[in-house]
Formats: structure tokens, sequence, C-alpha cells
């Protein structure tokens, strides 16, 4: 079974030509599919190959990748030339004041404080081989969160069931309760009938057997009762599927619900309608687990 769960997190890094990378992507749910990028400056040519790649992968959620930068620190000597200049000309008038020594040596200048500065690198610019390297974890990434997807499917799989197998039991329960509607139903007629022929005793009987009809029709559920069996089948059959599947159940457990509406609203015991409202409670239920399928 491949049910993969919409949620996930998935994180990848390297380094490569002086620069460290990280790739931290997210995922939430989502009606479709949409990804959202956050690249450094230089790395935007390469957003329109990630996107291709994550919609190969994955079919919804809301997915952010966010992709951090961080260059070596790489720094470089230069000679202060104002210091360097003052430093020479001191030198070199101590040298002409004592008879017989050495003019001022480069390095000896070069070693006095304050005459050699560092000077941080300009960035160079991005390579092949960097930007290649950065699309491979990005891959590496994504795999992760399609990986931890399915693991978290796995889990929902394992609830959807427990609460599938939940409304399966309901559903006979209220098929017992249903059995004894006619009993329920008759004595209403009864009633009803009597409240009639007391208000107009020539109440001709073709009309005594329309009310009758019509109460009896109102009160029978076993159309309700076969469309939730149907259900199940097809719920089961989604589940086994497993694959992109969050749509076409959020669809179907539409069609519970109204099957479910249609049996409270016809119940004629108080049982029937207590086990309605239960099936009601747990189809919600199903249906905050469904909310995270693919």
């Amino acid at each position: 079974m491949t049910l993969a769960s919409m949620t996930g997190f998935a994180h990848s890094e390297g380094h490569k030509d002086g620069v460290a990378w990280h790739w931290e992507l997210r995922s939430v749910n989502g009606r479709g599919l949409e990804l959202r990028f956050r690249l450094p400056s230089g790395f935007d040519p390469l957003e329109i190959a990630l996107k291709e790649a994550g919609a190969k992968l994955l079919k919804r959620g809301n997915v952010t990748a966010n992709l951090n930068i961080k260059r070596d620190e790489v720094s470089r000597m230069a000679p202060d030339v104002a210091v360097l200049d003052q430093m020479l000309a001191l030198a070199t008038a101590l040298a002409a004041r004592i008879p017989g020594s050495a003019p001022p040596r480069a390095e000896a200048l070069l070693a006095l404080p304050g005459v050699l500065r560092a000077n941080q690198a300009e960035p160079e610019a991005l390579s092949p081989a960097l930007l290649a390297e950065v699309r491979a974890g990005f891959d590496a990434a994504l795999r992760g969160l399609a990986d931890a997807r399915l693991a978290e499917g796995a889990r929902l799989g394992v609830i959807m069931r427990t609460q599938i197998d939940e409304v399966t039991a309901l559903t006979a329960m209220a098929a017992l309760d249903a059995a004894d509607q006619p009993a329920a139903q008759q004595s209403r007629m009864m009633a009803t009938v009597a409240g009639l022929l007391a208000e107009q005793p020539a109440l001709p009987a073709e009309r005594i057997a329309q009310e009758v009809a019509i109460l009896a029709a109102k009160s029978d559920v076993r159309e309700e009762l076969d469309r939730l069996s149907a259900h199940l089948g097809a719920a089961h059959a989604l589940l086994a599927e497993g694959e992109n599947i969050g749509r076409r159940f959020e669809f179907l457990l539409q069609e519970f619900n109204r099957e479910v509406n249609t049996l409270c609203s016809k119940s004629a015991s108080v049982a029937l309608t207590a086990t309605g409202l239960k099936l009601k409670a747990t189809l919600e239920q199903l249906r905050e687990q469904v909310a995270n399928v693919e």
C-alpha cells in the first residue's frame, strides 16, 4: 500500500567550492500541489527544474523549500598604503642617521603592526559544479520528504481502517435498530388513522391507505443501509489502492454523510437515532484523518 500523508519534513546539507548549503523542506495539507521556494541570490535559475522534480514525486500538499547558503570566510592580507609609506619614511630616515646601516627591508616593514590588514574576499561566481551539488541535495531532501509522508500515511492507514471498521459495526447496529421501525411506525400509523377518522368518520379507505403508505415509505431505511454498505466497500477499495486517493475519499465521505443524515431523519426510534448520531461522529473523525491524505 502506498497511502501517503500530505504532512512531512526533510532536510539535507553539503559543502562544495567553499560554500556550505542546507535544504529544509516542509509539507502541510493543501487542496492541490503548491511548491514555494526561498532561494538565495544566484540560485534562482534552479527553481523551474526543482518544481518539475517536486511535481513528479508529490501530488498534493503545500510544500515550502528553503535553501540556506553560508560561504567559507576567506580573507586576504593587503598593506595599508598610508601606514606603509609612513613606516618606510621613518625607517629610511633612521637608516640615514646611522652610518653603515642597511636600507629598510620589505619583510621587516610588512611585519610592523598595522601595516598589513585582512580584507574579505569578494564572493566568487557560482560554479556549475556547485549548482549541480545543490540540485542533488534538493533531490535527496525531496526523497526524504516523500518517505516521511509515506511513513505518516502508514500510520493514518491504521487509524482509518479502525474507524471504517467502527462505521461497519455501527451500520450493522443501525440495521438491527431499524428492524423495529415497522412496529413503531404501525403504532404511529394507527394513531394517525384514528385521528383522521375522528375528524372525518366518512374518510375514504383510499385516503387512509394513502396516508399509511406515505408513513411507511418515510420510515423505510433499507435503501440508506444498502448504500452505506456499498460506500464501505468503496472505502476499503480506496485504502487498498492507496496512491493519491485523498480527494476521492473526501467525496466518498460526503456520500456517507448524506445517507446517515437521511437515516436519522427517517428514524422512528431513539435507538436508531442514537446509532445514527454515533455514525456521524465517527465519520467526522474519519474525515479529519482523510484531510491529511495525499
